[in-house]
């Protein structure tokens, strides 16, 4: 068991499992951050904040989440360097395909994404944990409303948030189609239909996420 996890297969297969359950935590995360733009006050978002922040089942998973976070990355770094030492010279190769492009800069686009994930949370866990001070305009350390209200209506942060989006959508639209095929999900009936959920996710989650610092900093 431990040689196959070694393999290459085998940090491939953990990486796209672990990359598939960040998918699925996407959505959720996604689903609680539009409650920021419903006309209540913020009431429907800091409940749903509470119960994420307070439920036990949520903590375990939690851990879970940050586990995976930390080995998507490290197989991830780990495949790319053993790739980059299978080839150790370069050569240029003409290939205008789209997948090329996205799967050429996955590397690029998944590192930027962990920078945007340590602004995150500092803005956002790191203060819940009080590692981090109480920014202003919020009143308590779960104050996520006012927290998110606040960073959003700064120009520079949404869009600097929705630059990151657009990357996270590059290198979702080849991580999808790329975890089913390593998963084994190759088929002539199947194939068109994983490219067309991997091609809808990584433009609509992306868009969901960008669409809220925009609502805000424009409508709000």
């Amino acid at each position: 068991m431990a040689k196959f996890f070694n393999s290459s297969i085998g940090k491939k297969l953990m990486m796209a499992l672990m990359g598939l359950f960040l998918a699925v935590f996407l959505v959720v995360h996604l689903s609680i951050n539009l409650l920021v733009l419903r006309n209540d006050g913020g009431e429907s978002y800091q409940k749903a904040v509470e119960f994420m922040t307070s439920n036990i089942l949520i903590k375990i998973m939690e851990i879970f989440l940050f586990g995976s976070f930390a080995l998507h990355i490290l197989y991830g770094i780990v495949l790319q360097i053993q790739n980059w030492l299978a080839r150790p010279v370069r050569y240029v190769k003409t290939n205008h395909s789209q997948t090329s492009f996205f799967s050429k800069y996955m590397i690029h686009t998944g590192l930027i994404i962990f920078i945007f994930l340590i602004i995150h949370f500092m803005n956002f866990y790191f203060v819940k944990l009080g590692w981090v001070s109480i920014p202003e305009g919020a009143t308590h350390r779960h104050d996520f409303y006012n927290m998110v209200i606040n960073l959003f209506k700064n120009p520079f942060y949404s869009w600097l948030y929705i630059i990151f989006m657009i990357l996270m959508g590059f290198h979702l639209h080849h991580a999808i189609q790329s975890a089913f095929q390593t998963m084994g999900w190759n088929h002539p009936l199947y194939t068109p239909i994983v490219k067309f959920i991997g091609v809808a996710y990584a433009i609509l989650i992306p868009l969901g996420f960008a669409f809220i610092p925009f609502y805000i900093l424009y409508f709000f």
